[in-house]
Formats: structure tokens, C-alpha cells, sequence
């Protein structure tokens, strides 16, 4: 089937995006939320005679679902991003300029990821323009919340159901197939408040952390030993955030460590939190006055696709017929929503366009890469709806 991308609706719905502040206001108080880039993104969508539907997942926040129903009998497809972005702090450019230079445009969100977006929009005026009715239905989805609690995605998959799902995180235009995931743990020490002078009574609860931080020490060494996964690399941890204690002259009654474990595709949580357990056991073997408790409090799987998962093959054939090579499978370090997808039972992978500066202090998207993710994700779904 014959069809083009307009490059001009492509270029401006990328720039008229990276323009609305829509910074997730979990992470800044400069954010505006999804409200008024949903809006945008919906008239949008309606504009091409889509099913569109708005939904508001929590007080300001909102999804988006557009989608181009098929004729029946083949299968759905979901294309994905989100539409908060991160703070603007420190940018050393305009970050709602969007302007175009040199072939990119430049603003927070530009690659992560409202090109993608715009991106999946100008996919659905593809098919729409040349009239291309597709048996299984398309959903364009714009979440919510990706750079903090995922709220969106998780919303989302209660209510939308597909076949398989592309999530346009930015990849350089690489097939990606797998990441890791991630496990929060509070660890908590605990002492007897005392006097400074009054060693005989005072339990330093920071210095029982002490003991704590030096064996995992030694588990970030060896877990950094371990074969992980062929695309991810091994799991990992560091010990983000502590705090302990009253004054300086008081002994530590409590010390707090907020810890993060990054897992590996076919890592089991259940035993990442046994790790950590037996590091305790063994403190309290050790001395029977220490005392320690570890919690999970927040955690998100990792995520892998089979390579020959037909979503794959599909999207593998259409990226080598327009780049002209073979593209690079690659897995991630960080997490996306594409495990929410897996974990709904949908075939996923990850594909998204080349730039620079995510979460930085200047962000820039390659247009041209924008142009191709467009034409691949178009015929992509003409191969896999039917």
C-alpha cells in the first residue's frame, strides 16, 4: 500500500508540543501537568476522525486514546508515549521554544518524547489520508506520569487492551527488546538515645547503618559480577538517600537508608529482598544488639521480548527496508513502561528517534530520525493489523 508522511504536520505538532509546559508536577512545581497538552493532543486526534477518548487519572492528570477502528478480523495495535516531561532547571535553552534548526528541534521533551508522539499522530494521518482501513483496530495513547509513578500506563491497560504495543521511548533507532527494573527498600536501623557522654547507655544507630552500608558494598561488587541479561548488562545497587540521628550530642536513636536494587530480565524480587534479609541475619549473629528491619516499599519487573515475537519481526523487516541495514537489537539500564504492557499480556518492544540531552540542559530531537520512526511505525501497522 502507497502511502506518505506529511513532514510539515510532523515538524509542527513536534514543535507545538515541546511548547506546553508539561512537566510532571510530582517532580517540580513549575509543572502544568498533562492538561493542556492531553487537550491538544485529543482535538488532534478528533481532527482525523478517530475515536478519541480523554480521561482524567488522577486531579490534572490525564490519557489520551485515539483510535483508528479496523474493518474486523486482524489484530490491534498499540503505539505509545507519554506526555509529562521532566523539570527545566538549569536548561541552557529556551525549553518551550521548540524551535527547528538544522534539521532538530530543541525544548524539554523533544526526544523523550513528544516527537514520538507526534511521531504516532502523523501515522494516523497516513492511513487516514489515503484511506487505508486497517482489519485490526490502532490506538494512539498519550499517558501520563511516566517520569515518576507511571499512573497513566497503569490506568491505561485496565481500559485498552492489544495485541502488541511499540512504546516510542527514544532508542536511537534501535530495536530495543529488553531493560531492567527496579526495587525500592527502606532499611532502618535502630539504637538507644543517649547523651553524648554516656557510652554505656547510647546505641549509635548511624554507626549499626554503618555495618549495613559496608556489606552491601560487598553485593554491589558481586552483583555487578553476575551475567544479568545479554541486553541489559548485570543488576546493580547503590544507597541513595540517609538520615539519622537528632543533634550532635545525642546517640542515634534511628537511621534510615533508602536504598535502590536495579534487576535483570529473569531476576526474581523475592530473592533480591532475601539479599538483603540475610545481610541482616548475619549483622545480628554477629552482635545481638543490633537491631535492623528492611522493607520494599515500591518496585517495577523488568521487561523482555523474544526476538522472534512477530511485533519484532515486523517492526525488524520495516526498519532495514527504510534505513537501509539491519537494525541493532539493544536492551536499556533503565526501566519504561513497555513491562506494564508486557505484564497486560501484550507483545512489546521499544523503538523511538535519535537526539541528545535527556533530562538535561539542552535537549534536541533529529527530525529526520522523527520522519523514519513515522514511515516504519505506518507500515509496521499495515503488516501486523492486516
Amino acid at each position: 500500500m502507497t502511502f506518505s508522511i506529511d513532514e510539515r504536520y510532523l515538524n509542527q505538532s513536534t514543535q507545538k508540543l515541546v511548547q506546553i509546559n508539561s512537566i510532571n508536577p510530582l517532580l517540580s512545581p513549575e509543572g502544568k501537568g498533562e492538561g493542556e497538552i492531553s487537550a491538544y493532543v485529543a482535538d488532534s486526534l478528533n481532527a482525523l476522525c478517530l475515536d478519541v477518548k480523554r480521561s482524567e487519572i488522577a486531579p490534572g492528570r490525564f490519557n489520551v486514546v485515539g483510535t483508528l477502528k479496523g474493518s474486523g478480523g486482524g489484530r490491534s495495535l498499540l503505539l505509545n508515549a507519554h506526555m509529562d516531561t521532566v523539570g527545566v532547571d538549569g536548561m541552557t535553552i529556551n525549553p518551550f521554544g521548540g524551535e527547528l534548526k538544522d534539521g532538530r528541534i530543541y525544548g524539554r521533551g523533544s526526544q523523550d518524547m513528544k516527537a514520538s508522539l507526534a511521531a504516532m499522530m502523523a501515522t494516523a494521518k497516513a492511513l487516514v489520508d489515503v484511506g487505508i482501513t486497517l482489519k485490526g483496530d490502532l490506538h494512539i495513547t498519550g499517558v501520563a506520569d511516566e517520569e515518576y509513578g507511571s499512573l497513566g500506563t497503569e490506568a491505561l491497560v485496565q481500559e485498552v487492551s492489544a495485541d502488541a504495543a511499540i512504546v516510542t521511548e527514544p532508542t536511537d533507532m534501535h530495536l530495543c527488546r529488553a531493560h531492567r527494573g527496579f526495587i525500592w527498600f527502606d532499611i532502618e536501623t535502630f539504637g538507644r538515645a543517649a547523651h553524648g557522654s554516656r557510652y554505656s547507655e547510647g546505641i549509635d544507630a548511624n554507626m549499626r547503618m554503618g555495618r549495613v552500608l559496608a556489606e552491601l558494598d560487598k553485593l554491589e561488587q558481586e552483583l555487578l559480577t553476575r551475567k544479568g541479561h545479554e541486553l541489559t548488562g548485570p543488576p546493580s545497587l547503590h544507597a541513595a538517600l540517609i538520615k539519622g540521628g537528632t543533634e550532635v550530642s545525642t546517640y542515634a536513636d534511628l537511621c534510615l537508608l533508602n536504598m535502590e536494587r536495579r534487576t535483570a530480565p529473569g531476576e526474581n524480587i523475592d530473592d533480591a529482598l532475601a539479599e538483603i534479609q540475610e545481610i541482616i541475619d548475619r549483622l545480628v549473629v554477629q552482635d545481638p544488639t543490633f537491631k535492623a528491619k528492611v522493607e520494599r516499599t515500591f518496585w517495577r519487573e523488568p521487561f523482555v521480548v523474544s526476538p522472534d515475537a512477530e511485533i519484532v519481526q515486523i517492526l525488524d523487516n520495516a526498519l532495514g527496508a527504510r534505513l537501509g541495514h539491519q537494525p541493532a537489537h539493544t536492551g536499556q539500564t533503565f526501566w519504561t513502561d513497555a513491562a506494564l504492557f508486557a505484564d497486560a499480556g501484550m507483545e512489546t518492544v521499544l523503538l523511538g528517534p535519535k537526539g541528545y540531552g535527556l533530562h538535561s540542559a539542552e535537549e534536541w530531537v533529529d527530525m529526520e530520525s522523527v520522519l523514519d520512526l513515522a514511515y516504519i511505525l505506518t507500515e509496521t501497522a499495515i503488516k501486523y493489523c492486516g
